[in-house]
């Protein structure tokens, strides 16, 4: 189950309206969520305690907040379009998603990196691994749908609000 919540959400509420998104699916999973029923892995990222097989990711950013609940492991990110720092291309793209990039009308490239972006996201959000995952490492190609080296994973994508938003969804195929 993924909900999203597009709208003018202040920047410090941001992270409390994915918190009420999170409650709202749990609701129709039958499940009363709490903040003391929540665990941490390794690495930061939380879970339920009590219900090892409800897996759970939250996203927030400039304007938009979403929440996914799923049966296996995860990861949920969303963004709003805007100009990329290009720097980070170095740090996050392969070198065919750079050639990838560099090709594309300058009127697309913004759009691009953000759909690469959210999927390198929602991936290493699944993983429980943060930003310390070398993201250059997962690689995709957007053309009529999603391809990528990742094995065990499913992709999804959703442009909204015209192009002004995009919000992107991995889920593991196979219990590790």
């Amino acid at each position: 189950m993924i909900m999203i919540s597009v709208m003018d959400i202040p920047k410090g509420e941001q992270h409390t309206h994915a918190r009420a998104l999170l409650r709202e699916c749990l609701k129709k999973a039958n499940i009363d969520f709490s903040e003391d029923c929540l665990a941490f892995g390794e690495h930061g990222k939380p879970y339920l305690r009590d219900f090892p097989d409800v897996h759970f990711n939250l996203t927030h950013s400039n304007g938009i907040a979403a929440c996914m609940v799923s049966d296996c492991e995860c990861g949920i990110d969303a963004e709003a379009v805007r100009k990329f720092p290009e720097k980070v291309i170095r740090r996050v793209c392969s070198e065919k998603e750079k050639q990838t990039l560099e090709s594309l009308p300058e009127s697309e490239r913004d759009m691009y990196f953000f759909r690469l972006w959210t999927l390198k996201e929602a991936y290493v959000k699944m993983l429980g691994r943060g930003i310390s995952y070398p993201m250059s490492t997962a690689e995709f190609s957007i053309n009529d749908g999603i391809s990528t080296n990742i094995e065990d994973c499913t992709f999804s994508q959703y442009i909204l609000k015209g192009g002004r938003f995009v919000v992107s969804v991995c889920r593991r195929t196979v219990d590790r």
